[in-house]
């Protein structure tokens, strides 16, 4: 085991109310998307939320794993994740699109911060945060490629 795991569980903590917090913004907008992209926007934004909640799982496994506990509670994710406000209401389309790529981006920011630093401390936990990084540059580049002319 790790010498001082619970370095590496603030990591995880961290990724995990993004992460968290990515799937309730995107089931957000999937649940009020509005406009002629509406079908492709709504199953695009299901697939999001696949991804962040089994991600989410995978970042809590680990740090329970090192023997850290984990907060997921509503409460700590509305204070502690990194993501951008995320409007009420229906929102057209294209601004859905936009809203999204702002988040997964400010996720992907902050877990890249962390990426040396873990493969300093924890190769595992390191490996595991590089693959999601793939995963969600995987989703911006499709929300980016919708405003590209």
């Amino acid at each position: 085991m790790l010498e001082r795991p619970e370095r590496v569980a603030a990591t995880l903590q961290e990724a995990l109310v993004d992460l968290v917090g990515l799937g309730m913004v995107a089931k957000q907008g999937h649940w009020h998307v509005r406009g002629p992209q509406f079908l492709p926007v709504h199953q695009q934004l299901d697939a999001i939320v696949e991804d962040a909640r089994a991600w989410a799982d995978l970042v809590a496994e680990r740090s329970v794993a090192l023997g850290v506990p984990v907060d997921a509670r509503p409460s700590t994710v509305a204070t502690e994740a990194g993501l951008p406000e995320f409007p009420t209401g229906w929102l057209a389309d294209d601004k859905v699109v936009a809203l999204m790529a702002d988040c997964i981006e400010s996720v992907i920011v902050r877990m890249r911060s962390h990426v040396d630093e873990l493969g300093e401390a924890d190769l595992v936990t390191q490996d595991l945060v590089i693959e999601i990084l793939r995963g969600l540059e995987k989703h911006l580049w499709l929300l980016q490629a919708q405003h590209a002319v």
